[in-house]
C-alpha cells in the first residue's frame, strides 16, 4: 500500500513530505521547515501556478 501511495504521489508531482523534512535537517538545519499543508501548497503553486484550478 505505502508503494502505491508514493507512486500516485509521484505521478502527481507531489514529492514526499519526509524528504523534504530530511533535505531541510541535512542541507539547511537552521531554516524552520514548512508545515505539511504549507509544502503542500507551495508544490501546487510551483507546478500549477497560483490561481491554478480557478475558472474567474
Amino acid at each position: 500500500m505505502r508503494m502505491l501511495h508514493t507512486m500516485l504521489r509521484l505521478m502527481v508531482g507531489q514529492p514526499p513530505y519526509e524528504a523534504y523534512l530530511a533535505h531541510m535537517a541535512q542541507r539547511h538545519p537552521s531554516t524552520q521547515p514548512m508545515s505539511r499543508t504549507d509544502f503542500f501548497r507551495n508544490r501546487e503553486e510551483a507546478r500549477y501556478g497560483s490561481g491554478a484550478g480557478k475558472c474567474c
